[in-house]
């Protein structure tokens, strides 16, 4: 990955950083809704950067990575309708922060079939357990 790449990917993480330390100095749940319209929004595009390397393959083989692009924006509204529904997104937070981790294997293989570019894992890993970690933590603080 280029140096702009890592960057940029490792900036990402300063929202839910910055969100945890908000709601550890001054608790508040606005923080909570922040910080999963963040992490909602990162594993949405994920799922789309999926579905990007799906329709590179050839149309016959491109039906499960498609279905697996989906489903992170499923997953994401979802929790996001049932954090509504209890008027508190802490479970929420933590079953998002924990389907962020599950992601891994998905990109695993992504890179292992040469459908992710190289040093596709390299970035994907601290990322995903960075995100996945600080969503969790915003779930538990």
């Amino acid at each position: 990955m280029s140096p702009a790449a890592r960057l940029l990917g490792f900036s990402g993480l300063l929202p839910p950083l910055a969100l945890l330390g908000l709601a550890l100095v001054r608790p508040d749940d606005g923080w909570r809704m922040l910080a999963f319209a963040y992490a909602g929004l990162i594993f949405s595009f994920l799922g789309g950067m999926w579905w990007g390397f799906a329709v590179r393959r050839p149309a016959a083989a491109q039906a499960p990575l498609l279905v697996a692009a989906v489903v992170p924006s499923l997953v994401a509204f979802g929790l996001l309708g049932v954090g509504l529904m209890l008027l508190d997104l802490r479970w929420p937070l933590v079953l998002l922060g924990v389907a962020i981790l599950l992601t891994l294997p998905v990109d695993r293989h992504l890179a292992t079939t040469g459908d992710a570019p190289k040093g596709w894992m390299a970035l994907r890993v601290p990322l995903s357990l960075g995100l996945g970690l600080l969503t969790i933590a915003m779930g538990v603080v």
